[in-house]
């Protein structure tokens, strides 16, 4: 895409700006001068942002800066000021909080009892056997069973999860990306065996395992095959599903990982693409499923910089998907986020610290216009949440909504000299990593070649030298370390749930119908090697009642498994 210039009149008239410019001259020579001779600046606490910060902040800083352009109005391109006409004075962000622990007995009481607490969603955390499709009694999950999320082995355990929670009522997300394809297709057929109709769902797979490869790891297949089985998703779902959220691009991982604010942005848009790419290879036009792309962000503790990132990220979508795909449906270019707190900023040292640090956090978020927030908890970086911290972090969004009054004007930070640089900053250099993207192949290449990864992994390292030389201050950590001894009460799986779960799927293998399963899996299996739609075949399989590991391992066959290049 190229540089945006300047070609229509600023908000600022010329004469204005040179007069500003003389007077800035003037201050700086005379009073910045006599202050900074009798006493110098501390360094900024972000140096390192992706933007840089200036000390003062002008129109001369925004000179170029056309309303219409660049900003516009709520709901209108190029939505910088929010998707929504009216914004939060219409409906309150979705709240939802990242839950699911043990067995799906265990995690169906977590939903009911955050449902009950005024949650509007619900959003699923799957072990890390399932996001890897292992069955919980293979040899490579055993120790790992119910321990950062619900163990979900088969429909049968779908159907558990769910049970007594109306699936055509509650907007239901699931972080799942590998085996996305298997757990959508539980989810279809748990809701089918409620009589709710796959027309009728609503919510969102993450299904953005480009990203595994670059941040979280609990990748399968290698990514050729991973993209095939993403499009699968949005080709399915856009025929079949349609109020489905097909994917949820992630920016959040690889921002946990590491990277900048303006990396976060480019590297996630850059693997946007490469799904789009796809699906427009076998036959979608760009409005039939850009709609329901959505996605999820990190938000960190830079304030300013995290609401401008939010409205940069919406102006630069707007204007990748007129310019470079020719969408004409709004909606295609509307971006619709889900956006976590940052997990990474989360300190074992003096953990109730946390709970101002996702506060903050999630304002910002607010402050930047998204459409949903899970806040990460303020003991999570020592155990799974206890009730305690989840209901907090719950309670902080309703104090934000209810008690703070941003929410009241739309955009509220709109026309700041300093937040209208930034956007236009993050817009930029997110531009520059895309077209660095393009330039090697687009975003699989840049991946296999391993240049993604060092790009996160150099962001990490100059991040990590700066805390140990204290350059950066982290609260309890490298400053103000009085008080680490204390630790809260933490949350622990009863490992009795492990064997729970081993016994549920004993029992699931005895009662189901071998037969049908064997010949589900062999269909799935020959439908590999072509070009086919594999969400029908997956489906067949689990409606059939296959787990996940015999359905992965049928893909495992055919497929292989990805082996990451060595990053220096």
């Amino acid at each position: 895409m190229p540089d945006r210039e300047s070609s229509q009149p600023s908000l600022f008239s010329p004469e204005a700006l040179a007069r500003l410019s003389r007077a800035t001259h003037a201050w700086e020579e005379g009073p910045l001068a006599a202050t900074l001779g009798k006493s110098p600046e501390r360094e900024s606490s972000f140096a390192a942002s992706s933007a840089g910060v200036e000390r003062l902040y002008t129109p001369l800083d925004v000179a170029a800066l056309d309303y219409e352009r660049d900003l516009g109005f709520p709901g209108q391109f190029p939505f910088t000021r929010g998707v929504q006409t009216t914004m939060y004075r219409g409906r309150h962000w979705t709240m939802r909080q990242y839950a699911g622990f043990g067995t799906a007995e265990e995690s169906n009481q977590k939903f009911r009892y955050l449902l009950g607490q005024g949650q509007t969603g619900i959003s699923v955390a799957f072990d890390l056997p399932s996001q890897l499709g292992y069955d919980s009694d293979d040899p490579m999950a055993i120790a790992e069973v119910g321990q950062v999320g619900v163990a979900i082995d088969s429909l049968y355990d779908m159907e558990t999860l769910f049970e007594g929670i109306p699936m055509d009522r509650v907007s239901t997300s699931m972080t799942i990306n590998a085996p996305a394809a298997v757990m959508l297709a539980m989810y279809v057929a748990a809701a089918e065996k409620q009589g709710v109709a796959p027309a009728r769902l609503n919510g969102t797979v993450q299904n953005d395992v480009l990203k595994e490869y670059v941040a979280r790891g609990t990748y399968i297949f290698p990514p050729g095959p991973s993209v095939r089985l993403a499009a699968d998703i949005m080709e399915y779902c856009a025929k079949n599903v349609p109020q489905w959220n097909t994917i949820s691009v992630s920016g959040y991982h690889m921002r946990d990982a590491g990277c900048t604010a303006a990396q976060e942005i480019g590297f996630t848009f850059a693997n946007a693409c490469a799904y789009m790419d796809a699906a427009i290879e076998r036959g979608l036009a760009i409005d039939e499923f850009a709609p329901r792309i959505s996605w999820i962000f990190n938000t960190h503790n830079n304030f300013f910089e995290e609401i401008a990132k939010y409205r940069a990220l919406r102006r630069l979508w707007a204007r990748l998907l007129k310019e470079k795909y020719g969408a004409k449906d709004p909606r295609s270019m509307m971006l619709r986020t889900h956006t976590q707190t940052g997990g990474s900023t989360l300190v074992a040292q003096q953990p109730e610290n946390n709970i101002v640090r996702a506060g903050i956090q999630s304002l910002a978020a607010v402050l930047g216009g998204v459409q949903s927030i899970a806040l990460s908890c303020f003991d999570e970086a020592l155990a799974l949440p206890t009730d305690e911290a989840q209901r907090m972090a719950l309670r902080t969004q309703q104090i934000i909504a209810h008690e703070t009054g941003v929410t009241d004007t739309i955009d509220p930070l709109a026309g700041s000299y300093f937040v209208e640089s930034l956007t236009n900053a993050l817009e930029q250099q997110a531009r520059d990593y895309m077209r660095q993207v393009d330039e090697m192949g687009g975003a699989v290449k840049a991946i296999e070649t391993g240049w993604v990864q060092s790009q996160i992994a150099e962001a990490s390292w100059q991040t990590q030298q700066r805390i140990d030389e204290k350059r950066e201050l982290v609260v309890g950590v490298n400053a103000f370390t009085e008080g680490n001894a204390e630790r809260p009460a933490i949350f622990s799986v009863d490992r009795r749930l492990v064997d729970h779960q081993l016994k549920r799927l004993e029992h699931h293998r005895r009662e189901r119908n071998p037969a049908e399963v064997n010949a589900s899996l062999a269909a799935l299996k020959g439908a590999c090697p072509g070009t086919a739609n594999l969400m029908p075949p997956i489906l067949d399989a689990v409606r059939a009642y296959a787990t996940l590991g015999e359905i992965c391992g049928a893909m495992r066959e055919v497929f292989g498994e990805y082996r990451p290049p060595t990053v220096i």
